[in-house]
């Protein structure tokens, strides 16, 4: 008896013990409380399966009421986003391969005319499918519209083009993605998500470890710059990042059938200056983390909302607009619609500018400030 008691009090000293450690441990503390607040708050209200209000241009060539029934039977759905509208399908097509908007309706010159003569006019919905869960839903809500506008439009005198047969047709063209590969979507994006997570954890690991150890000491007596320094430690990593992306670009053509439309060249431009980017994260990170627990810990914080916010797992135009402010933030969001855009749409090196100067302006940004904390440590 007498030795069970004693037992019970040595489990709780050490029970104690390690709860005031915890406590002291601030970081750690955070990172059990935050994470799980986190994960509740992204998958409760930033994550949809079923996206909404998704970006739509259209391309009315005719005024008839029919058309305009037909225009505002899919802003009901709630499915269509209509930001505005363009008479030119050329700049139509480069907001489609820009990834700018996500649905392109044109509806035909002569559309109401055709529909009262019984010729059955057709409107066409080009839909950017590189992303299949972004445009299913919306496709699918659209033979309701239809149906809508059949009952409420055609009655009356009109009530005769009410046969079996549709009075007009709705044509989808699904680009890019036109079998709804999930993998087409799913394996381009994932480079961005694994660089994200070596690029930043492994700078952050390596730099605390040196704390840890004292080897920084050993910096500190050499003649040599913080930017030197910094830049020798992060040339193996980039060349690791290059090496991650060519296995997964060459794996997603080999074995997954991921198509290469476009430049290489170009990819590997965005690619220097993202792996960069995350360097820069990485050395940030591990100035603040005095181990390399908590240099994990930090990178692991700023893995989740890469994976969740920008675009990878869900579509991004889906999310609501205090979701995508955040995922504008980071800069995975930019290089998975460029890696995205270059594979499966064979884009151009001006059709990636928008996503490609945000990237460039937070390389330098965060190149700067890494610079300079990591400039503090060494003093």
């Amino acid at each position: 008896m007498f030795q069970k008691a004693s037992s019970l009090r040595r489990i709780g000293a050490v029970l104690v013990k390690e709860l005031r450690q915890l406590r002291r441990d601030r970081p750690t503390l955070s990172m059990i409380v935050m994470i799980p607040l986190v994960q509740l708050l992204l998958f409760g209200y930033a994550i949809d399966t079923n996206p909404k209000h998704m970006p739509t241009t259209l391309l009315i060539k005719d005024d008839s009421p029919f058309a305009r029934s037909f225009v505002q039977g899919l802003k009901n759905t709630e499915y269509f986003k209509v930001d505005g509208d363009t008479f030119s399908e050329d700049a139509a097509k480069a907001l489609l391969q820009k990834g700018l908007t996500q649905f392109v309706i044109t509806v035909p010159e002569n559309f109401g005319r055709d529909l009262v003569r019984g010729q059955k006019p057709a409107v066409l919905i080009e839909a950017d499918a590189a992303d299949p869960t972004a445009s299913a839903s919306a496709l699918a809500s659209v033979s309701g519209v239809v149906d809508a506008v059949i009952r409420s439009d055609l009655s009356g005198p009109l009530g005769y083009l009410k046969t079996k047969e549709l009075p007009f047709s709705v044509m989808t063209h699904k680009l890019y993605n036109p079998e709804g590969f999930s993998r087409y979507n799913i394996v381009p994006g994932l480079m961005g998500i694994v660089l994200t997570l070596t690029g930043v954890m492994m700078t952050a690991l390596a730099h605390t470890r040196e704390r840890e150890r004292g080897t920084m000491e050993n910096l500190l007596s050499m003649p040599i710059r913080p930017f030197e320094v910094m830049i020798g430690k992060i040339a193996p990593y980039m060349i690791i990042g290059f090496i991650q992306s060519a296995l997964i670009v060459a794996a997603a053509q080999i074995l997954f059938g991921v198509p290469i439309l476009g430049s290489l060249s170009l990819l590997s431009a965005a690619l220097l200056i993202f792996i960069i980017c995350n360097l820069a994260l990485g050395f940030t990170v591990s100035t603040g983390a005095h181990t390399q627990m908590q240099a994990m810990q930090f990178s692991f914080a700023l893995f989740l909302p890469s994976v969740m916010l920008s675009g990878f797992m869900f579509p991004f135009f889906g999310m609501p607009h205090w979701a995508q402010v955040i995922g504008q933030a980071l800069p995975v969001t930019y290089f998975i619609r460029i890696v995205r855009g270059i594979l499966l749409k064979g884009a151009t090196f001006a059709e990636v500018l928008p996503n490609m100067w945000p990237l460039l302006i937070f390389m330098i940004v965060a190149a700067i400030v890494a610079l300079k904390l990591y400039r503090s440590t060494l003093d």
